[in-house]
């Protein structure tokens, strides 16, 4: 049996910094010699534009496959019908030490395609299943909802982190998200535990937000003491396909490096 740490990033409103997080997490473990998978779930495909370039991602996708194919969404990709596996889908080394499974737009319609299918959570976990014992940590990049890709990456999860903005609409969907992430780890008998909530994109406009982010620390003990800020740097980073570790913003690498040493030891991997 596998002993890797899966951190499913979540958060049921987009523009919070899941991408951010999640690609610099992989980033940061790598460099500290943790054997990494990212997984990116999200069908808009931010992490897999982050690592790699759009004609890179089309040539492998053509070639090798994405997420959507160890979904089994994709059997009309070959004569044959068939989908390819894990191994195939991989693109390795987009960092130091991390490995990333690219994703797709098919993603988009999947819970159509899934409609009354028969343990639909349970097909990412399968699919990984031949290679988890090869790295130390999985992280999944997932969509801001909690549709299939989400219920997929949290039921072979062994925790979560949740990227908050001191924004209203961001806030007063962190209880529900919590609720329904513990009520998912009931209905699957799991025991996914909640690594942390991190603050982050602090700096943007937004009414109220200082308030906003006291509240939140004094409702859940999980919020982490640092945060991070609003940086142009971490798009530009983005652009050029490279962690904010290897851009040259030092604030922001510090930043980063702060949150994903508090992620790792929750995890217990530091």
């Amino acid at each position: 049996m596998s002993t890797s740490k899966i951190v499913s990033c979540v958060n049921l409103k987009g523009g919070v910094g899941k991408t951010a997080i999640s690609v610099n997490l992989a980033a940061y473990a790598g460099r500290t010699g943790i054997k990494t998978l990212l997984v990116d779930l999200d069908p808009q495909t931010n992490s897999t534009f982050w690592c790699l370039e759009i004609k890179d991602w089309e040539k492998h996708a053509a070639k090798h496959g994405t997420v959507a194919d160890l979904f089994g969404l994709r059997p009309h990709a070959n004569a044959e019908g068939r989908t390819k596996d894990v191994k195939t889908v991989i693109r390795k080394n987009v960092f130091n030490k991390v490995d990333l499974v690219p994703s797709h737009l098919d993603l988009f319609t999947i819970d159509l395609d899934f409609a009354g299918a028969i343990a639909r959570e349970t097909r990412l976990r399968k699919a990984l299943q031949p290679i988890l014992a090869e790295y130390d940590l999985v992280v999944c990049d997932c969509p801001p909802n909690l549709t299939i890709p989400t219920q997929n990456a949290l039921a072979m999860s062994t925790h979560f982190i949740v990227p908050v903005s001191p924004d209203y609409l961001s806030g007063i969907g962190v209880a529900l998200l919590l609720k329904r992430v513990k009520q998912l780890s009931n209905d699957l008998e799991l025991n996914i535990q909640n690594a942390g909530i991190i603050l982050s994109r602090v700096g943007r406009r937004a009414e109220h937000r200082e308030s906003l982010a006291a509240a939140l620390r004094n409702r859940f003990d999980e919020v982490y003491d640092c945060e991070l800020k609003e940086r142009v740097s971490v798009s530009n980073a983005a652009a050029r396909h490279v962690s904010v570790f290897d851009f040259g913003d030092k604030a922001a690498a510090s930043e980063f490096a702060d949150v994903s040493i508090q992620v790792l030891k929750k995890v217990k991997l530091l």
